[in-house]
């Protein structure tokens, strides 16, 4: 079979975002919070975008935000066909949805963006589906609200985006979707679908099972414990409000990497548990103490590899904690203190304590900026925790 030949796409006459690289028509096939946020950026580019979902009220919300227009609406009959698909779909129907699309549109480059790559690089392989026109991909973004309604056209922006060609895949259809995830403001990476796998349970499925068991010993926890509950268990617990089912069949398709990263953390644990029981005979406390410490230091390190700003080096910032009134526009007239003084944020984290008058922002800056914004503070009659 000839390859079909692929060419970088002209400028689109964009409006809004500005021209991209990426021309229309473009498809999207599922319009959850993805699916619905590539429309809205692809559309502030001028894009022309098409939308199908098998759940008709997720397709109503997604047109009427703006995210493009239904796939057979009135007027776009005789319209060109797309050039590119993406195929928005959960990771145990995806297989299925791309090789429909492939055939469907046969002069068009496919793309998933499900957040397991290898097992449905498996499947189109065993179905026989053209691979040369598909891409496997994977936007490293999201949020716990799921839907068309928590799209958003910038999700992307600063955010890896990961290309995980197959080996058959004509080097012009990774070209489309390297251009597609630079037009949303991403920042292209490329995998293979085994790595991928490897690296997103580390950095995300397993972070997202242990936020849930964490938050789930908090169903039955009484109310006088909760009271307590500091930013800690907040941060901890924030990805615990996800989409249960679709969690379950991403982290289905992803079983075999999952687990692997599971046993080594059951292994950490284990030895916690020793430690800890060890530690209520002063025989052997002192052993226990370095054991807990060793845990806890060997997590540290890894905290402290996370990349920092925009996907840079890691950074260890200074932090000043401030105390904000719980007032209206309090923590705005804190910002523009911030930026009369001319120092940037590099990162915010608040919290207010249940039945307090203030909250608490600990704000981020760049390293020895710290002691003097204090000073500076202070001096503009704001409270500082020390």
């Amino acid at each position: 079979m000839t390859r079909p030949a692929f060419s970088a796409p002209a400028a689109s006459a964009a409006a809004g975002r500005g021209a991209g690289a990426t021309a229309g028509p473009v498809h999207i096939q599922g319009t959850g919070l993805i699916g619905a946020s590539i429309g809205l950026g692809l559309r502030s580019s001028g894009v022309t975008v098409t939308l199908d979902d098998p759940s008709p009220a997720a397709l109503a919300v997604a047109e009427q935000i703006g995210a493009g227009r239904l796939l057979g609406a009135a007027g776009l009959e005789g319209a060109a066909a797309p050039t590119l698909v993406v195929v928005a779909s959960p990771p145990d129907v995806a297989a299925r949805v791309v090789a429909e699309q492939l055939e469907r549109f046969p002069g068009a480059v496919v793309t998933d963006v499900a957040s397991v790559k290898a097992a449905i690089l498996h499947d189109l392989c065993a179905s026989g589906a053209d691979l040369t026109r598909y891409v496997g991909s994977h936007p490293m973004a999201g949020r716990e609200r799921t839907g068309p309604a928590a799209a958003s056209a910038d999700l992307f922006v600063g955010r890896p985006w990961v290309i995980a060609a197959a080996p058959q895949t004509d080097p012009g259809a990774a070209l489309r979707v390297r251009e597609l995830a630079v037009d949303l403001g991403a920042h292209p990476t490329y995998l293979d679908a085994a790595s991928h796998d490897a690296a997103v349970a580390l950095v995300s499925h397993v972070p997202q099972i242990l936020s849930s068991l964490t938050a789930a010993r908090l169903v039955d926890a009484p109310a006088g414990a909760l009271d307590l509950a500091g930013q800690g268990l907040r941060d901890m617990t924030r990805i615990a409000r996800s989409d249960p089912n679709l969690w379950a069949a991403i982290l289905a398709a992803n079983g075999p990497a999952v687990a692997a990263v599971l046993r080594a953390t059951r292994a950490d644990l284990d030895r916690a548990i020793v430690a800890l029981e060890a530690g209520a005979d002063p025989a052997t406390l002192g052993q226990a103490l370095l054991e807990l410490a060793g845990l806890v230091g060997i997590g540290r390190r890894g905290a402290e590899r996370i990349p920092g700003k925009h996907g840079g080096a890691p950074r260890v910032f200074d932090t000043v904690t401030v105390m904000v009134p719980d007032s209206p526009g309090e923590l705005g007239r804190l910002f523009v203190t911030m930026g009369r003084l001319g120092v940037n944020l590099e990162d915010l984290k608040l919290e207010h304590g249940q039945g307090q008058l203030v909250g608490l922002a600990e704000i981020a800056v760049a390293p020895g900026r710290g002691a003097s914004l204090a000073d500076q503070l202070v001096r503009e009659g704001w409270r500082i925790l020390r």
